[in-house]
């Protein structure tokens, strides 16, 4: 096994999760905002606008599943069995997309999923700081 390849394919693949986590942070975060705009009186437009936001972080939390599977692997082959922990994170993701929700309920899951989002955007970062530096 040669160990330099091995970790920066590990970083391409944590690098790969980060980007498709960002994504869904930033699409959060839009569905939020136009959520507001819903919540003081929007109308449909903002709930179609807000919806859209919604579908969109659901692709990219889709997106970012599959590269955290393959960011874990590529962990594995590094021979560094370090964990992620991102069931509850996809387990919520799974939950929060589900159903139609009135608009306070809706902002309060976007909101959690946002903080989802960021503590695993935290746990990659730090293992791709990790992996740069090893």
């Amino acid at each position: 096994m040669d160990y330099e390849r091995e970790r920066q394919e590990a970083v391409e693949a944590g690098e790969r999760a980060l980007q498709s986590l960002y994504a869904a942070r930033d699409s959060l975060q839009s569905a939020r905002n136009w959520g507001v705009w819903d919540i003081i009186g929007g109308g449909l437009i903002s709930t179609m606008v807000k919806r859209g936001h919604m579908n969109d972080a659901r692709d990219a939390m889709a997106q970012a599943e599959q590269d955290l599977t393959r960011f874990q692997q590529e962990l594995a082959d590094v021979g560094e069995y370090l964990q992620l922990e991102t069931d509850d994170f996809l387990a919520f993701a799974d939950y929060f997309f589900d159903g139609i929700f009135v608009d306070l309920v809706v902002q309060s899951r976007i909101k959690e999923a946002q903080a989802q989002v960021d503590t695993v955007i935290d746990r990659v970062e730090g293992l791709l700081d990790w992996l740069k530096k090893e």
